[in-house]
């Protein structure tokens, strides 16, 4: 086989992430940068912004492999694709920046975040808390913080841990509401569905991390949200099984539902967990949630 041609944004993250996997490879490969919509233009869109120029030159055998954080990956992947590696999952949490716990910010204290399910979250457990929308990849949010256009950040712990900047952070924000987004601390390897590259990614693959992908997954589908949707999905292997927490709200914080179920019928069925949440999340009023706070930020 020649070098493995593993596509990837250009961000540090991005690239961090990238080396990690051609790293745990047990072929030759190398890197190619591939600027993505949401490079150019980071105002709110679909997930997709972020994938489709990678699934384009996936498809169109420019690359053999493409990375992603798999919390981007949209539910529904490019026909003739599969996510077909996933390596241990990192801390899947997120993580507060200039503040180490929730309760040591200040009130009114004005918080810095692009998702609308940490939006959601926050002003849940915080209704008093100004929420700004801070976009950028983490280096330029953690430099707009030092410069004070916000006093606390939220970002994912794994990007700092891979980045190397996890000191400069706090602890989790804690609560029942704050489910992590789906995937994240997950990075996501997708190929072309039956090729000798995909055979090969396939010896990264953490095997309870694929589990809890998957199942995340599932539930993200099931429930038909989309990037409107303030929406976190979080498994992990317990004894008796899989274990799922979905969260579910208005961005914000008014109205919002958290629910948990184990799984025991083996994680080879982790896709049929993640639906068994969506379905009790959405007789739980999941569904009307999701469709009032698409209204609310369309």
């Amino acid at each position: 086989m020649t070098a493995l041609r593993i596509g990837t944004r250009g961000s540090l993250l991005a690239l961090a992430q990238a080396r990690a996997i051609a790293a745990a490879l047990e072929v030759e490969s190398e890197l190619v940068t591939i600027t993505t919509a949401g490079d150019v233009d980071r105002a709110r869109g679909d997930k997709s912004r972020w994938t489709a120029a990678l699934e384009a030159a996936l498809l169109a055998g420019e690359i053999d492999l493409a990375v992603h954080s798999a919390k981007d990956v949209p539910s529904e992947l490019a026909g003739g694709t599969e996510l077909v590696a996933a390596p241990r999952r990192a801390n899947p949490l997120d993580a507060l920046v200039g503040e180490p716990t929730l309760d040591a910010v200040r009130e009114g204290a004005r918080v810095g975040t692009s998702a609308l399910r940490r939006r959601a979250q926050l002003l849940a457990a915080r209704p008093d808390l100004e929420i700004a929308e801070l976009r950028g990849n983490v280096d330029t949010r953690l430099r707009k913080r030092a410069a004070g256009e916000v006093d606390v950040l939220v970002l994912a712990a794994a990007g700092l841990d891979r980045l190397g900047r996890r000191d400069e952070a706090g602890g989790p924000p804690a609560g029942e509401v704050f489910v992590p987004a789906a995937g994240q601390g997950v990075i996501a390897v997708q190929g072309r569905t039956g090729t000798p590259a995909a055979a090969a990614a396939t010896t990264v693959t953490h095997d309870r991390t694929m589990a809890c992908l998957t199942a995340e997954r599932a539930a993200v589908r099931e429930l038909e949200a989309n990037c409107h949707a303030p929406v976190g999905v979080h498994a992990e292997v317990v004894t008796d099984g899989l274990r799922l927490r979905g969260f579910a709200g208005l961005p914000d914080g008014s109205a919002w539902l958290v629910d948990e179920i184990v799984w025991t019928a083996g994680e080879d069925r982790a896709a049929a967990a993640g639906e068994a949440l969506a379905r009790r999340m959405r007789s739980a009023g999941a569904a009307d949630l999701l469709r009032d706070a698409e209204a609310m930020v369309t």
